[in-house]
């Protein structure tokens, strides 16, 4: 008799015990293979290469049936652990202690992936599933993301897939199980200001062209006045200067160059080609104002770099996802989640421009610190929640 792999701590243990920090496997995948092949998933490795990035394994497991297809997404890749002796269990060990258990990706995310294998593991047990189900899931969620779930979403739909609606088990609940659905994301998108001056003496200003002056004046109109005041479904866009360099290591000289980055999260007031129109007029017209170079006056020259990838805001309108969604956790929690679209971007970015998408999975409380750990009767519950989504989707879906 096939044993499922109905347990999703024993499921979440075998995940952490393979130390895949991005860009490494380490067998995650093979191992998350060896739980869904005798449920009567094909699985299948494929890797992707990119220039000046390292190669990443990536997993499409699917099962077919005969009704919607359902799609669930995800990435075993981890961050790295910081300093290991700081942990009170090593973080590949998958220790339990307390009730909870410890280790590197127990909330991001190899826990919803091992929650969500366990569901589909009791829907099989107490019957069919009632359509196609796909599992795709990436190596690269935590690096780059370059070589993961945007090629795979592409190769897999030009071998002919195509998803009624997916489920992204990222960590999405801020302080308990039933929190929070994120039903979209703000759009997200970088760049670099860069001014030229004249490298000179502090101590003779007049003989040199100091470029952080006009620099200043560029970051200060970016961030004034506010891009929005918010929307119906967003919070406002924000846009960050999170560097600001000249290369420069001495303090008694002027430098030859400095450059700024800044990241915006904007909402549906934009997108990213009328955002880059008004932040390009922005630094135009503070570009006019003049600034004293040596003994004359002059407009600010500067140069603006987008950088890539860019992504798009968006917003997930499918009542037979979201409310089916947020009906299974209130079944289950007792309490109706909010449907969020806070936060920062997700692997959602890419999928939804194949499928509609929503984002439900355990408490990020703990991703990516020291002593990450999630408690056994969280991954008890989110499973039961799958259960039930899995097979109230379907019904839901069929038309």
């Amino acid at each position: 008799m096939t044993v499922y792999p109905t347990n999703p701590a024993d499921n979440l243990a075998a995940l952490i015990r393979c130390a895949s920090v991005t860009p490494a496997d380490a067998g995650a995948l093979r191992t998350l293979s060896q739980m869904l092949e005798p449920m009567g998933f094909s699985c299948e490795q494929v890797t992707f290469s990119d220039a000046g990035t390292p190669d990443i394994n990536n997993l499409y497991a699917r099962r077919s049936g005969n009704g919607p297809h359902l799609m669930f997404a995800g990435h075993t890749d981890v961050v790295p652990v910081g300093d290991e002796a700081a942990w009170s269990h090593p973080p590949f060990a998958a220790t339990i202690d307390a009730g909870e258990l410890f280790g590197r990706g127990a909330v991001d995310m190899k826990g919803g992936i091992a929650c969500f294998v366990a569901a589909l593991a009791r829907v099989l047990t107490d019957g069919e599933i009632g359509g196609n189900v796909s599992l795709l899931i990436t190596g690269d969620e935590e690096g780059p993301a370059i070589n993961g779930s945007v090629k795979l979403l592409q190769w897999a739909a030009e071998k002919g897939e195509r998803w009624d609606g997916c489920l992204l088990g990222e960590p999405t609940n801020p302080d308990a199980l039933g929190d929070m659905i994120k039903v979209g994301r703000r759009g997200s998108m970088s760049g670099t200001i860069t001014v030229d001056g004249t490298q000179g003496h502090v101590a003779y200003p007049h003989l040199a062209d100091n470029p952080v002056r006009g620099l200043m004046t560029l970051c200060d109109a970016l961030l004034d006045p506010p891009l929005d005041e918010g929307s119906t479904h967003f919070q406002p866009s924000n846009l960050e200067v999170t560097t600001f360099d000249t290369g420069n290591k001495a303090v008694n000289v002027i430098a030859s160059k400095a450059s700024a980055s800044f990241n915006i999260r904007f909402n549906d007031h934009w997108t990213a080609e009328s955002l880059a129109v008004e932040i390009e007029a922005r630094l135009k017209k503070a570009a006019s104002a003049t600034r004293l170079r040596a003994d004359k006056a002059e407009p600010i020259a500067f140069d603006l770099t987008w950088k890539t990838p860019v992504s798009q805001v968006f917003l997930t309108r499918d009542d037979a996802l979201t409310e089916t969604l947020a009906g299974s956790v209130a079944a289950v929690t007792g309490k109706r989640p909010v449907l969020s679209t806070s936060g920062g971007t997700s692997d959602a970015r890419y999928i939804k421009d194949y499928c509609p998408v929503v984002e439900f999975g355990l408490v990020g409380k703990t991703m990516h610190m020291v002593d990450e750990r999630v408690a056994l009767d969280d991954l008890e519950t989110l499973t039961a929640i799958y259960q039930r989504f899995i097979t109230d989707w379907f019904a839901a879906a069929r038309p």
